[in-house]
């Protein structure tokens, strides 16, 4: 018995009418949608629950109407909230030069910031 395959072009038409943004925050990028939950770089000074506007946006989809910024999207951005601060898994850095007797072992945990996209505006 053969499954019918005709649900599939619905399926991935109403996954591309949602809006998407390529975001640049805290140095990084990040291809994001509404609803998306990202792990950055602490934003100075907040606190959970805080809101905040992020206006570097450098490309904004819809369907098939994109829009790429030269370098940003004038008039877009992106509202998210902060859920939580908090420190990353801690990252262990080890040194050694081998039979010389030298090792060094010391560890780095990153202050990080939880968000969550609440909306993404067009202009």
């Amino acid at each position: 018995m053969q499954k019918s395959l005709a649900f599939l072009p619905r399926v991935c038409l109403l996954q591309s009418i949602h809006m998407r943004a390529v975001i640049r925050t805290q140095g990084k990028q990040f291809t994001i949608q509404e609803g998306d939950v990202l792990f950055v770089d602490r934003y100075v000074d907040s606190s959970a629950g805080d809101e905040i506007v992020i206006k570097d946006i450098l490309l904004l989809s819809e369907g098939n109407d994109t829009k790429i910024g030269t370098p940003l999207v004038s008039g877009a951005n992106v509202k998210a909230k902060i859920l939580e601060n908090k420190r990353a898994k801690k990252v262990m850095i080890f040194k050694k030069k081998r039979r010389k007797g030298y090792q060094r072992k010391r560890g780095h945990r990153q202050e990080i910031s939880v968000i969550k996209i609440e909306s993404i505006q067009k202009s």
